[in-house]
């Protein structure tokens, strides 16, 4: 450790540290723009000037190393009309406009401006004006006039997102900051270059001039898309979600969020909300009062029972549902007598499992591992966050191998290798890795295959390393042989320390095994209900053209059901549905997610239920109540909590009894030419779909593009 006087203060850091880190340790605020913690240092902006001891000028506090015995004073009258210089200089081209600019109350300018700017300025010349670009549907440049060249947004594109889409042209006060050759920013990370601009030349085009800062309240929730678990900070105005940003949890999402976390909430104002229940009559829609509604469907339960069966009712949930309302989605069809229900919408393979698919290690971890080998998965589309942190290792020198048909330079990942086969050939390559594996280790192979180069230098890769994880995408764990993939995944694995685990695909995939929405013995499975097996069908936040396997083709078999109920935030399902109940989507209601690592998560409604939407969990307890059943008669979220993971505690990791990838070694596999179902980066769930934002950026595009679904 280096020690150092700063301001009177002894503070000790770590060799190679900067004073800015000396600073930060010891609760001392240095004035900054350039600097941000993950980021690389620039040094541009010069607003972080202090006096160092026998150093003949103020020097930048984050890029001038720590020493042994160093002596730095940031308070001294050198120090400050240092500070005072910059920031003169900094406004002399800066529009005045605070009171129409949307970082207005919360920039970073106009907050250091009242302490080190003067009441007036000495530059009388006309300001310099800078064109507006138009990058893209998510982030505005039309005022780029603010611009201090921080270059924040330039770094960020570099280091964190992995693609330099923004840069730094022409000279002096010429120079300003733009994309090359009219392109676009197409980054799946983008929104969180207008969080780390510090003044407002980067703003939200969705919310732009829509709300002032001062004016919302903000509120903790959790992202109900992928499986990162991202922590939200919701802003509301008059019961109104306006804007979605990040809350920094190290543990999870670091200091940022996905483009869908951050502008999914156009949705949540969407015209295609469902304000009240429906019903089909005569092939008519009539809105309808909620006790009708619900003693409908009790009837309809009641008489379908008694003609076909308790297991003739079955229920399709999504993951992206919550804890909650998954566990009393299974009570009210375990307590009708059925076991149908399933939340496992994409799968192609049904296999019961001995405990919960998960990440197989921390989250955090991601960004230190060694040695990675992804199977299956377009890991940056799929898991924004989770590419972001792998391509933090790969830049410290861990090596990252891919097996699947994605391309080296979609991930913005330096990949070691890339093997790009067909999935029928994905149980294949693994063969041969494990061959290698067992030929380094000098062991029985699992399999008959033979080794080649490729699959060799993956093999010595993970038997070399210290942190090692072999990561099974959304396509291997939605693939025809998806428990044959696991098992020899989880051989190579325990004989190279590598550990094993599902990236997961929804926000509550992991939780929705934990509380077993999955089909028991004789119940049927997703692909069975699809088909029609299921006289009585409940889709809860499920749309079958979209969320499942068969895609279009299944809402013809889900048509053939005697009864289909819709529980949605939104107006769907309409050509196969009988009923539509209005349900809450995450920020009308309170509930849990578990995410990949097993974290349980906890949050609160942000704004009041629209017209007469209901908690999805409400509805389904009381159409157990209707019925008699037993095990529904919770009162609140945390009863409902309670009984569906006794003993856990929101915030912290589920029992890792509960958590296993645990699969049975198989030697061969039959021959399979079935494509694995994903979804795209801007169709997994009802809220993207309907982000007028997201669905005109480029991945969402491209995705219409070659599925012929309408962007």
């Amino acid at each position: 450790m280096v020690e150092i006087e700063l301001d009177g203060k002894k503070v000790e850091v770590a060799p190679g540290s900067v004073v800015m880190h000396a600073a930060e340790k010891a609760g001392v605020y240095i004035p900054h723009f350039c600097y941000h913690k993950k980021l690389s240092i620039a040094a541009s902006c010069r607003m972080c000037l202090v006096e160092v001891e026998k150093a003949p000028k103020p020097m930048p506090a984050c890029a001038t190393p720590v020493t042994q015995g160093m002596v730095v004073r940031t308070k001294t009258d050198k120090a400050i009309k240092a500070q005072q210089s910059v920031m003169e200089f900094l406004l002399i081209n800066h529009p005045l406009d605070c009171p129409i600019c949307d970082q207005g109350g919360e920039c970073q300018l106009q907050d250091l401006a009242v302490g080190y700017g003067g009441t007036s300025s000495r530059y009388e010349e006309e300001k310099r004006v800078v064109p507006h670009k138009d990058v893209g549907p998510l982030v505005s440049m039309e005022e780029m006039s603010r611009c201090i060249h921080c270059t924040r947004c330039v770094r960020f594109g570099q280091e964190i997102a992995g693609e330099m889409e923004l840069g730094m042209s022409h000279r002096g006060e010429h120079a300003e900051i733009e994309t090359f050759v009219g392109k676009t920013i197409d980054s799946e990370l983008s929104g969180n270059m207008i969080d780390i601009c510090p003044v407002g030349a980067l703003t939200s085009k969705p919310f732009r001039y829509s709300a002032r800062t001062w004016e919302m309240s903000r509120r903790r929730s959790v992202s109900p898309h992928d499986s990162t678990g991202a922590n939200l900070v919701v802003q509301v105005k008059n019961h109104r979600v306006m804007r979605v940003i990040p809350f920094e949890n190290e543990a999870v999402n670091e200091c940022w969020i996905a483009d869908r976390d951050r502008f999914s909430y156009e949705a949540l104002n969407s015209a295609e909300r469902l304000t009240q229940p429906m019903l089909k009559q005569g092939g008519e829609w009539k809105a309808v009062d909620w006790q009708t509604a619900l003693e409908y469907v009790a009837n309809g339960l009641t008489d379908i029972k008694s003609q076909h069966g308790a297991n003739a009712i079955g229920l399709l949930a999504s993951p992206h549902s919550t804890v909650e309302e998954l566990y009393l989605a299974g009570a009210l069809v375990r307590g009708l007598g059925s076991k149908s229900i399933d939340s496992r919408l994409r799968n192609a393979e049904h296999i019961a499992a001995a405990g919960a698919r998960w990440l197989g290690r921390s989250i955090a971890s991601l960004s230190v591992l060694d040695r990675v080998l992804i199977v299956g998965s377009n890991l940056r589309k799929e898991h924004p966050l989770f590419a972001q942190r792998i391509r933090q290792a790969a830049k410290r020198g861990a090596k990252v191998y891919a097996v699947g048909g994605v391309r080296a330079a979609d991930w913005a990942i330096a990949l070691q290798g890339a093997v790009q086969v067909s999935a029928a050939e994905w149980f294949v390559e693994l063969s041969k890795i494990a061959a290698a594996v067992a030929a380094l280790k000098d062991v029985s192979a699992p399999t008959s295959a033979m080794a080649d180069d490729a699959s060799t230098a993956v093999a010595k890769a993970l038997v070399s390393g210290n942190e090692k994880a072999i990561l099974l995408g959304n396509a291997a764990a939605h693939h025809e042989h998806a428990s044959a993939l696991l098992g020899l995944a989880n051989w190579i694995g325990q004989q190279t320390g590598a550990t094993v685990g599902y990236l997961t695909e929804a926000a509550n995939t992991v939780g929705a095994q934990l509380v077993n929405a999955l089909p028991e013995s004789d119940g049927l499975n997703a692909k069975q209900m699809l088909a029609g097996g299921a006289k009585a069908l409940f889709l809860l936040n499920v749309e079958p053209g979209l969320d499942t396997l068969g895609g279009k083709d299944t809402v013809s078999g889900v048509s053939k059901s005697q009864m289909v109920v819709t529980l949605s935030p939104f107006r769907t399902n309409l050509d196969c549905s009988d009923v539509l109940l209005p349900i809450s989507p995450f920020s009308e209601t309170a509930g849990s997610f578990v995410n990949a690592e097993g974290l349980l998560q906890s949050f609160h409604a942000v704004v009041k239920p629209l017209g007469d939407t209901r908690p999805a969990w409400k509805v389904l307890r009381v159409i157990g109540n209707m019925l008699g059943l037993p095990g529904l008669k919770q009162e609140s979220v945390p009863d409902v909590l309670s009984a569906a993971l006794p003993g856990a505690v929101t915030g912290q990791l589920v029992q890792s009894s509960k958590l296993s990838n645990a699969q049975t070694l198989v030697s061969a596999v039959s021959a399979s030419s079935a494509v694995p179902c994903t979804a795209s980066i801007y169709q997994l769930d009802g809220l993207v779909r309907r982000s007028p934002s997201l669905q005109m950026t480029a991945d969402a595009r491209a995705a219409a593009a070659s599925t012929g679904v309408a962007a």
